[in-house]
């Protein structure tokens, strides 16, 4: 159902260096074929599924013009794909919501940016370790398509998490299969968790918690110990679950599409 009118949440807590560094840290980990640079956006070029693989977003979260969103629409049609935009429900974008509505705008699948530290996620309580990584394996491959799971979605998943340079590959497996997995990108300064999957068959074991251990034991000896990952708040239980695992929301954002 669209969203025609996000409240909007108080100003991030980071500053606009850290939401310039979380922004390139989330398209290295996506990594589509193109990341253009217009007026401090970011405009990914995909084809794929993967909305933040294919919606400009801002660099600040203050002081943008509206004039350059019609610009980056047209590169999105030139580019032969529509335009859509994630935006952050700040006010300090006010004009650029504005703006978007006036072009046709509507926001739609309000998602959660969570921050958290690698030395939280080392010290959740865990029964067995998951094995990490830094080559995607067909074991790893095989949660995202499997049953319970859009097929198509999970195969262009795969696909861009596979393909990013920064990446390091979790999964926890029982009997010589994959239950579940995930994937750290280890860039900007930040360790950005994506891919979080758990097979429906092995929900309520704990195993979210392995892989987010799993990936924050290789952060901490690449020396970082920021961390966040981005979650759609229809999604509670994950909400739940990294709430748990000391992450804290620093801001919502929204899909902008034309109606």
């Amino acid at each position: 159902m669209i969203t025609q009118h996000p409240t909007l949440t108080p100003p991030p807590t980071l500053s606009d260096e850290e939401v310039t560094s979380l922004e390139r840290a989330t398209l290295d980990a996506v990594a589509p074929p193109e990341v253009r640079e217009m007026a401090d956006w970011l405009l990914p070029l995909d084809r794929s599924t993967i909305g933040r693989a294919k919606s400009a977003v801002p660099l600040r979260h203050q002081g943008l013009s509206a004039d350059v969103l019609d610009a980056i629409e047209a590169t999105y049609q030139a580019w032969g794909i529509d335009a859509r935009f994630r935006v952050a429900d700040v006010p300090g974008l006010g004009n650029i919501h504005q703006r978007l509505r006036a072009m046709g705008y509507a926001p739609d699948q309000p998602t959660q940016v969570l921050v958290g530290s690698v030395s939280a996620l080392l010290a959740l309580p865990v029964d067995a370790a998951a094995t990490v990584d830094t080559n995607p394996s067909a074991r790893w491959a095989a949660v995202y398509t499997a049953p319970g799971f859009d097929a198509v979605d999970g195969a262009h998943r795969v696909q861009a998490l596979s393909r990013s340079p920064h990446t390091v590959y979790a999964a926890v497996h029982r009997d010589g299969h994959a239950l579940a997995a995930g994937t750290a990108s280890l860039s900007q300064g930040w360790a950005s968790i994506h891919g979080m999957r758990t097979v429906p068959t092995a929900r309520g074991q704990g195993l979210a918690c392995q892989i987010l251990q799993g990936l924050a034991g290789v952060a901490a000896q690449r020396g970082l110990e920021r961390v966040f990952l981005q979650v759609e708040e229809k999604n509670t239980a994950a909400l739940a679950l990294y709430a748990r695992a000391g992450f804290k929301a620093v801001w919502r954002y929204h899909y902008w599409r034309k109606l």
